[in-house]
């Protein structure tokens, strides 16, 4: 049956590309993909669990004895749909959560012209100009917000200065690449990195001086090589949505959308800090921020005698997120966690250190892989593969050089976060801000993939080169 899961895996993914000739809602063909990879797996569960799940189900068992009782098949029934489906949707339901407070958040700011302080800013109206400036400032935001947040932020930015969809598409789609390559040299800055940096297998100390360089260049020979798409000057948006809230936005002081700006802002950066301070996973930080907003935008609409028609509070905003794209990124993670529970990607993950044994060419092809596959689970498949080595166990290794790759900040550890992270951008549906982009802007799979996938491909492998050279010539570990 693990034939028949990747090969729906893949006819899905296929569908998905060819949704523009199709005419079908890529979120329907994700849905379907997911839902059905998981009625499998059930069907299957006494044939699938047994093999890559028994101790988990021997636990799942001894704290449900109830269930002791039922026929084999039947337990394993149980434990997918009672542990594992649960336990899915519960982490899905995190990241999606997650989306939804970016969205809200970043939609609160833009209705109420918080953005424009910054749009108003941005002077130059050279596209090639405009280009760079986009790329480096989502760049370093991605390090410092998740590079999901940031790919929100900026698409909407670019909504407001670039009228062109088709010439929108390549400034997202910068955006795309410059998010995944900023958030890889940041502990905060990917989930990846998080799950690296939360479990010890890298460092902040050590991270961002070995990954910034590989990261920049990942994402300046893509921006490069696409200046040659763009000619001229920026042809501005008509001014629809801004006439939608113009009599709104002539209400409101500049201190009050100054203010909005703001506390959006730091809600989005204040995050990471929250998650570090109090343990708490990253949607309930969002959450907070958003009723902070929430708050903030009732107490000041007291103070002003605008018609209730035309007040932009939370609860009209809030219908102003993609549904589609939520959807979407809920049946392809489903998907994914089909395949991992069944232990598809875990064999994978096996198979590459049996016969390919280089950390450099497994981690190369771990970076392929997430452009296609979820880049969470497959860090997850190699931290679950690979313990963090300490002294002892190099001292006592066959070939202590080559565990030495596996101590805290290791080559391994480092190279794993760089390619996870920036190997996504090679198809538009291999990263979370990419997904997300694809759904705000409309861009079609194969146009990504016939225009910029090469471009991402060249920055992924001479970021590589940047860090291989590092370290095996220039000694740098």
């Amino acid at each position: 049956m693990w034939t028949v899961m990747i090969v729906l895996f893949l006819v899905g993914y296929l569908f998905i590309a060819m949704e523009h000739t199709t005419k079908i809602n890529k979120a329907g063909i994700a849905l379907l993909t997911g839902a059905l990879l998981w009625v499998i797996y059930a069907m299957h569960a006494e044939q699938f669990v047994p093999l890559v799940s028994m101790d988990e189900l021997e636990r799942f068992l001894q704290a449900n004895p109830y269930l002791l009782e039922l026929p084999f098949a039947e337990q394993c029934i149980r434990f997918v749909v009672e542990h594992q489906v649960l336990h899915s949707i519960g982490e899905i339901a995190e990241t999606l959560i997650f989306l939804i407070g970016a969205m809200i958040t970043v939609e609160l700011i833009d209705t109420h012209g918080g953005f424009m302080f910054i749009t108003n800013r941005v002077t130059t109206r050279d596209k090639r100009k405009l280009l760079i400036m986009i790329a480096f400032m989502t760049f370093f935001m991605s390090a410092v917000l998740d590079n999901l947040t940031t790919a929100i932020v900026m698409v909407m930015l670019i909504r407001k200065i670039v009228g062109n969809y088709k010439e929108r598409w390549v400034y997202a789609s910068i955006v795309i690449i410059a998010a995944n390559s900023g958030g890889a040299w940041s502990p905060i800055g990917d989930v990846t990195t998080i799950m690296l940096w939360v479990r010890g297998n890298i460092s902040t100390a050590a991270t961002i001086p070995h990954l910034f360089l590989p990261s920049f260049i990942s994402a300046m020979v893509p921006v490069i090589l696409a200046l040659p798409l763009l000619h001229g000057d920026v042809t501005p948006p008509l001014a629809i949505s801004d006439e939608e809230n113009k009599a709104l936005l002539k209400e409101l002081r500049t201190k009050e959308k100054l203010s909005i700006l703001v506390i959006g802002i730091l809600c989005l950066i204040s995050v990471p800090i929250f998650k570090t301070i109090t343990h708490l996973p990253p949607f309930m930080g969002i959450l907070l921020g958003v009723a902070i907003l929430w708050i903030f935008t009732e107490l000041m609409y007291r103070r002003h005698t605008i018609e209730e028609d035309l007040k932009l509070r939370l609860s009209k905003v809030v219908h102003r997120v993609d549904g589609a794209t939520l959807l979407f990124f809920m049946g392809i993670l489903l998907a994914v966690d089909a395949l991992r529970c069944v232990g598809i990607l875990d064999s994978f993950s096996t198979w590459l250190d049996v016969h390919i044994g280089n950390v450099y060419a497994v981690n190369m092809i771990i970076g392929t892989l997430s452009s296609i596959v979820d880049n969470v689970p497959l860090v997850a498949g190699a931290i679950g593969m690979y313990p963090v080595a300490n002294e002892a166990m190099v001292a006592a290794a066959v070939d202590p050089t080559y565990m030495a790759y596996f101590m805290q900040d290791g080559v391994f550890w480092q190279f794993l976060a760089y390619c996870a992270g920036v190997g996504g951008s090679m198809l538009i549906i291999g990263s979370a801000a990419g997904v997300v982009v694809m759904g705000l802007e409309g861009i079609p799979f194969g146009w990504y993939l016939k225009r910029i996938t090469w471009m991402a491909a060249l920055g992924y492998l001479a970021g590589a080169g940047v860090y291989i050279l590092q370290n095996v010539l220039l000694g740098i570990f």
